[in-house]
Protein backbone atom coordinates (compact mmCIF):
# COMPACT_ATOMS: atom_id res chain seq x y z
CA UNK A 1 0.00 0.00 0.00
CA UNK A 2 2.98 2.35 0.44
CA UNK A 3 3.68 2.94 -3.23
CA UNK A 4 3.57 6.73 -2.93
CA UNK A 5 6.73 8.81 -2.72
CA UNK A 6 7.03 11.55 -0.12
CA UNK A 7 7.00 14.26 -2.79
CA UNK A 8 3.67 12.92 -4.09
CA UNK A 9 2.02 12.86 -0.69
CA UNK A 10 3.05 16.45 0.06
CA UNK A 11 1.23 17.66 -3.04
CA UNK A 12 -1.74 15.33 -2.58
CA UNK A 13 -4.91 15.92 -0.63
CA UNK A 14 -4.75 13.18 2.00
CA UNK A 15 -8.52 13.21 2.45
CA UNK A 16 -9.21 12.69 -1.27
CA UNK A 17 -6.51 10.02 -1.51
CA UNK A 18 -7.96 8.17 1.47
CA UNK A 19 -11.45 8.25 -0.06
CA UNK A 20 -10.04 6.95 -3.36
CA UNK A 21 -8.31 4.04 -1.57
CA UNK A 22 -11.43 3.14 0.41
CA UNK A 23 -13.67 3.30 -2.67
CA UNK A 24 -11.22 1.26 -4.77
CA UNK A 25 -11.07 -1.37 -2.01
CA UNK A 26 -14.88 -1.38 -1.70
CA UNK A 27 -14.76 -0.49 1.98
CA UNK A 28 -17.94 0.01 3.96
CA UNK A 29 -17.66 3.54 5.35
CA UNK A 30 -19.36 6.89 5.67
CA UNK A 31 -17.94 10.41 5.78
CA UNK A 32 -19.17 12.84 8.41
CA UNK A 33 -18.61 16.58 8.42
CA UNK A 34 -18.41 18.45 11.72
CA UNK A 35 -16.69 21.36 13.42
CA UNK A 36 -12.91 21.09 13.70
CA UNK A 37 -12.72 19.77 17.25
CA UNK A 38 -9.36 18.60 18.55
CA UNK A 39 -10.38 16.48 21.53
CA UNK A 40 -11.29 12.80 21.06
CA UNK A 41 -14.15 12.98 23.58
CA UNK A 42 -15.84 15.92 21.84
CA UNK A 43 -15.38 14.44 18.35
CA UNK A 44 -16.87 11.09 19.36
CA UNK A 45 -19.89 12.91 20.77
CA UNK A 46 -20.39 14.83 17.51
CA UNK A 47 -19.96 11.60 15.49
CA UNK A 48 -22.39 9.73 17.71
CA UNK A 49 -19.81 7.01 18.31
CA UNK A 50 -18.34 5.57 21.50
CA UNK A 51 -14.99 7.01 22.59
CA UNK A 52 -13.47 3.51 22.31
CA UNK A 53 -14.38 3.37 18.60
CA UNK A 54 -12.11 6.31 17.88
CA UNK A 55 -8.80 5.39 16.24
CA UNK A 56 -6.21 7.69 17.79
CA UNK A 57 -3.11 8.08 15.56
CA UNK A 58 0.26 8.82 17.14
CA UNK A 59 3.36 9.46 15.03
CA UNK A 60 6.29 8.12 17.04
CA UNK A 61 10.03 7.67 16.73
CA UNK A 62 11.60 4.47 18.02
CA UNK A 63 15.37 4.57 18.67
CA UNK A 64 18.17 2.58 20.21
CA UNK A 65 19.69 -0.88 19.69
CA UNK A 66 20.43 0.10 16.10
CA UNK A 67 16.73 0.82 15.49
CA UNK A 68 15.65 4.13 14.02
CA UNK A 69 12.03 3.80 12.89
CA UNK A 70 9.09 6.15 12.51
CA UNK A 71 5.82 4.50 13.49
CA UNK A 72 2.19 5.43 13.04
CA UNK A 73 0.76 3.88 16.20
CA UNK A 74 -3.03 3.48 16.29
CA UNK A 75 -5.01 2.80 19.44
CA UNK A 76 -8.52 3.21 20.81
CA UNK A 77 -9.19 6.80 21.85
CA UNK A 78 -10.20 5.71 25.36
CA UNK A 79 -6.75 4.18 25.93
CA UNK A 80 -3.30 5.61 26.65
CA UNK A 81 -0.17 4.54 24.77
CA UNK A 82 2.73 2.90 26.56
CA UNK A 83 5.57 4.03 24.29
CA UNK A 84 8.14 1.89 26.10
CA UNK A 85 6.12 -1.24 25.19
CA UNK A 86 6.01 -0.04 21.59
CA UNK A 87 9.78 0.53 21.53
CA UNK A 88 10.43 -2.88 23.09
CA UNK A 89 8.24 -4.64 20.51
CA UNK A 90 10.13 -2.98 17.65
CA UNK A 91 13.54 -3.80 19.15
CA UNK A 92 14.33 -0.23 20.20
CA UNK A 93 15.19 1.19 23.58
CA UNK A 94 12.85 4.16 23.67
CA UNK A 95 9.99 5.74 21.78
CA UNK A 96 8.82 9.32 21.72
CA UNK A 97 6.27 11.36 19.83
CA UNK A 98 7.57 12.79 16.57
CA UNK A 99 8.04 16.53 16.15
CA UNK A 100 5.37 18.59 14.37
CA UNK A 101 7.73 18.89 11.37
CA UNK A 102 8.19 15.11 11.21
CA UNK A 103 4.42 14.60 11.51
CA UNK A 104 3.88 16.98 8.60
CA UNK A 105 6.56 15.30 6.45
CA UNK A 106 5.32 11.74 7.14
CA UNK A 107 1.56 12.31 7.07
CA UNK A 108 0.93 15.68 5.34
CA UNK A 109 -1.69 16.21 8.07
CA UNK A 110 -1.97 18.45 11.09
CA UNK A 111 -1.94 16.74 14.47
CA UNK A 112 -5.43 15.47 15.24
CA UNK A 113 -6.38 14.96 11.58
CA UNK A 114 -4.11 11.96 10.91
CA UNK A 115 -6.04 8.95 9.58
CA UNK A 116 -4.99 5.44 10.71
CA UNK A 117 -3.35 4.69 7.35
CA UNK A 118 0.30 5.10 6.39
CA UNK A 119 0.85 6.51 2.92
CA UNK A 120 4.58 7.10 3.48
CA UNK A 121 7.13 4.31 2.96
CA UNK A 122 9.16 5.40 6.02
CA UNK A 123 6.15 5.25 8.36
CA UNK A 124 5.46 1.77 9.78
CA UNK A 125 1.80 1.16 10.70
CA UNK A 126 1.02 -0.62 13.97
CA UNK A 127 -2.29 -0.85 15.80
CA UNK A 128 -3.33 -2.01 19.23
CA UNK A 129 -5.70 -4.99 18.82
CA UNK A 130 -8.19 -3.73 21.43
CA UNK A 131 -9.43 -1.15 18.92
CA UNK A 132 -10.81 -3.95 16.72
CA UNK A 133 -12.17 -6.25 19.44
CA UNK A 134 -15.01 -4.17 20.90
CA UNK A 135 -16.85 -2.55 17.98
CA UNK A 136 -17.93 -3.42 14.43
CA UNK A 137 -16.92 0.05 13.25
CA UNK A 138 -14.04 2.38 13.98
CA UNK A 139 -14.09 6.16 13.61
CA UNK A 140 -11.26 8.52 12.77
CA UNK A 141 -10.36 11.91 11.40
CA UNK A 142 -9.92 11.67 7.66
CA UNK A 143 -6.97 13.92 6.91
CA UNK A 144 -8.95 17.02 7.87
CA UNK A 145 -10.04 18.15 11.33
CA UNK A 146 -13.59 18.76 10.11
CA UNK A 147 -14.11 15.40 8.37
CA UNK A 148 -14.37 11.99 9.97
CA UNK A 149 -14.85 8.52 8.59
CA UNK A 150 -16.77 5.77 10.34
CA UNK A 151 -15.63 2.51 8.81
CA UNK A 152 -16.24 -1.22 9.08
CA UNK A 153 -13.55 -2.67 11.36
CA UNK A 154 -12.86 -5.72 9.19
CA UNK A 155 -12.53 -3.55 6.08
CA UNK A 156 -10.01 -1.37 7.89
CA UNK A 157 -7.90 -4.39 8.86
CA UNK A 158 -8.08 -5.79 5.32
CA UNK A 159 -7.09 -2.54 3.63
CA UNK A 160 -4.61 -0.96 6.06
CA UNK A 161 -3.00 -4.24 7.20
CA UNK A 162 -1.44 -2.83 10.37
CA UNK A 163 0.93 -4.91 12.45
CA UNK A 164 -1.05 -5.71 15.61
CA UNK A 165 0.93 -4.74 18.69
CA UNK A 166 -0.39 -4.54 22.25
CA UNK A 167 1.07 -1.19 23.35
CA UNK A 168 -1.67 0.35 25.47
CA UNK A 169 -0.93 1.33 29.03
CA UNK A 170 -2.33 -1.09 31.58
CA UNK A 171 -5.52 0.36 33.08
CA UNK A 172 -5.71 0.68 36.84
CA UNK A 173 -8.62 -1.19 38.37
CA UNK A 174 -11.16 1.43 39.41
Amino acid sequence: MSDITSSEIASRDVHQHLLAVLNTQQARFRVMEHEAIGKCEAVSEVRGTALGQGAKALVCKVKGNGVKQHVLAILAADQQADLSRLALHLGGLKASLASPAEVDTLTACVFGAIPPFSFHPALKLVADPLLFERFDEIAFNAGLLEKSIVMDTQDYLRIAQPELVDFRRAQDAE
